[in-house]
């Protein structure tokens, strides 16, 4: 069993002693998330630290959704919820880049793909840049930071 989900069972069962509902409600939540995740498709399977963190990484980014959405309708006590449950579910994920690290990860990435076309990449080798930055990144950073990155990059 990935040692990420341990953490976060046992996690669960300190914050359930403690009586702490939102840290108990967001741990149940990534929880059940990552059990479908494991059941999904043809066979059952357990799913390594890094697939966890995707996981989690897709939770926490539905939860500032939800938060965004109920703040624009007027409901800042349900957004305030929401963006608790993605602090807990985030303490669990790796540190996010800053602007200056994620720029050299994409400098690198576009060095990457220059050796391997022999040329610099313009706005279409973009896909080509983007996987190599996201190998790079491996998480630590959202997609679309990511992807304006990389734009940024290629169109300067």
């Amino acid at each position: 069993m990935a040692e990420l989900k341990n953490r976060l069972k046992s996690d669960l069962t300190t914050a359930m002693k403690a009586r702490e509902k939102t840290r108990t409600a967001s741990l149940r939540m990534g929880l059940a998330a990552i059990t479908t995740e494991e059941v999904a498709g043809d066979e059952a399977r357990e799913l390594t630290d890094e697939e966890v963190q995707k996981v989690l990484a897709r939770e926490v980014r539905k939860r500032k959704e939800a938060a965004e959405a109920f703040a624009g309708a007027g409901r800042p006590e349900q957004s305030q919820a929401e963006l608790d449950e993605a602090a807990v579910l985030e303490a669990y994920l790796p540190t996010q880049l800053d602007d200056a690290e994620l720029t050299a990860l994409v400098d690198a990435a576009v060095a990457e793909v220059t050796d391997q076309l022999g040329a610099a990449p313009g706005p279409k080798q973009m896909g080509q840049v983007m996987k190599a930055a996201n190998a790079k990144v491996a998480g630590r950073a959202e997609g679309g930071r990511v992807a304006a990155a990389v734009k940024a990059k290629l169109t300067s």
